[in-house]
């Protein structure tokens, strides 16, 4: 099975900063990847350079057959139409209504009609559990529901990979449930391909086909989910397990 997303040897800097080096992994289609690790070791930047948001320096990234690292400005826009990408700040426009939200793109860049729009708009509020939230603004909605608004605005572009960068963490608990349950259902229902940032290690256990951990700039130890967490073979994995589960 050709691969929705592959990786090789990737190298990110910021000037003298090197964020990541030497990155290198395949998503196949309908294959979760859950990325965990310490802050600030360059999951959510290599979510970007994938998106084709931040520029690499070494490497190669392709997106469905794509070339991120050396997309044209009319490539890249076909990329970032592939890939739905859902930050952890939510990043809605403030000033228009939940359905506008999710109406926006699809009116202007996929020139879809007022009707069709709103029609995908309202399944898809239905699909994150708030159509009764469709003509209210952002700033009235709790962070829960706002985060299932953000994802279905990202989906309304219809995609065919997602990225998700730690989507829960300025949640409350029962606020993270309502979120990770949305992304459960496009995992069980719609077999929807996905790259995760998350901490969430109940989650991850039960959702995700492979785990990689990424300490240092690069890649330490990638395994399915139950290997990772109950038998990682590479000590900085054990040592990370035991912070975050007392492992």
């Amino acid at each position: 099975m050709e691969a929705v997303v592959k990786v090789e040897k990737v190298t990110k800097r910021y000037g003298d900063l090197v964020v990541l080096q030497d990155i290198s992994f395949e998503v196949k289609e309908g294959e979760v990847l859950v990325l965990v690790g310490p802050s600030g070791c360059g999951k959510s930047t290599l979510l970007r350079c994938i998106n084709g948001l931040e520029k690499i320096e070494e490497g190669h990234i392709w997106v469905h057959g794509m070339p991120v690292h050396k997309a044209t400005h009319k490539e890249l826009t076909k990329v970032r139409l592939m890939c739905g990408i859902v930050f952890q700040s939510f990043n809605l426009f403030p000033h228009i209504t939940a359905i506008q939200n999710i109406t926006l793109a699809p009116l202007q860049i996929l020139k879809q009609s007022k009707k069709e729009a709103e029609k995908t708009a309202m399944r898809l509020l239905e699909s994150v559990g708030i159509p009764d939230k469709a003509h209210v603004y952002p700033y009235t909605l709790s962070g829960g529901q706002r985060q299932r608004l953000a994802i279905a605005r990202a989906l309304a572009m219809k995609p065919q990979l997602m990225l998700f960068d730690e989507p829960t963490s300025a949640l409350d608990p029962e606020m993270k449930e309502e979120v990770l349950n949305v992304i459960r259902r496009l995992h069980d229902k719609d077999r929807m391909t996905m790259i995760l940032v998350t901490h969430e290690v109940n989650f991850a256990k039960n959702v995700a086909n492979r785990v990689m951990m990424i300490e240092d700039r690069g890649v330490v130890e990638t395994a399915d989910p139950k290997t990772f967490f109950e038998n990682p073979k590479e000590e900085r994995t054990k040592k990370f397990l035991r912070h975050i589960l007392n492992f």
